[in-house]
């Protein structure tokens, strides 16, 4: 394991922990999302490590311990270009095995419009969990315009991530978990969902997508939405039934896990 701090592409330094070792058969970029941290993706990864694949993962600005106050973006394009700091570092580190990006809800949103954004990356595939594409169950439709982006908001989605209650639990205990995010981040989450409103439709990257058919923060239609629009030749969409957001920690996560491992094992 490597802890360290990256410089992202305008100086902000992000929080990094790469997993590798010498018999990979391939890297997962694992992108979390709002208002939480990578260490919540500490048992995924452990999972994704026993079946023989190597992790990066980051906090993004302002979450966890990477630079930054509160989450707040200036533009939607930051998140994407963060996280293409981590790709490439994960691609030129490991040139003779396949690279994977995996991303939830916030982290959804992320790696689903990385990949309109940057369409040639060496990427064998996109998983996404939850991803907040579209914003379809309206968790942001009453957010102002044009106030101060600095203005704080509360974090209230603790009671919808899980239907396990001892991870909704810690998810309100957990030191790194943000209790607030700037509403410059819901500006920039909703410039992206109407950029990326046309721009699905040149997705192409082979894909994965999957959601909790409960899901009370991002609506499950946000995926089925980009799935009929994605350009992609190999997408797969699956719903899982009774889950609620958080589908990496539900009570079933490890058939959960075992599906996102046997797509990417399929495509190496």
């Amino acid at each position: 394991m490597c802890v360290f701090i990256i410089s992202s592409f305008d100086g902000v330094q992000l929080y990094t922990k790469t997993e590798t070792a010498a018999t990979n058969k391939a890297i997962v970029v694992i992108v979390h999302g709002l208002c939480e941290h990578q260490g919540r993706y500490d048992y995924f990864a452990e999972k994704l490590h026993a079946a023989g694949y190597g992790t990066y993962r980051f906090d993004h600005r302002g979450h966890g311990r990477s630079q930054g106050d509160l989450p707040n973006y200036g533009t939607f394009h930051e998140i994407l270009d963060d996280t293409n700091v981590i790709v490439d570092m994960a691609i030129a580190e490991n040139p003779d095995v396949p690279v994977y990006l995996l991303g939830h809800s916030m982290g959804g949103f992320a790696v689903s419009l990385y990949g309109a954004k940057y369409p040639d990356k060496k990427l064998r595939g996109i998983v996404t969990s939850g991803a907040a594409v579209c914003d379809t169950i309206g968790l942001f439709a009453g957010a102002p315009a044009g106030l101060d982006p600095h203005i704080q908001l509360p974090n209230e989605l603790g009671g919808g991530v899980c239907s396990v209650a001892e991870v909704v639990d810690w998810y309100g205990k957990d030191p790194y978990n943000k209790k607030a995010y700037c509403i410059g981040l819901v500006y920039a989450l909703k410039e992206g969902q109407k950029w990326f409103s046309e721009s699905m439709k040149t997705f192409s990257y082979p894909v994965f997508m999957t959601h909790g058919e409960k899901d009370g923060l991002v609506g499950m239609d946000d995926s089925v939405i980009f799935f009929k629009n994605a350009a992609s030749k190999d997408k797969t969409l699956k719903v899982y039934g009774n889950l609620f957001h958080e589908i990496l920690n539900e009570y079933c996560k490890d058939d959960v896990i075992a599906d996102m491992i046997g797509w990417m094992d399929a495509r190496i």
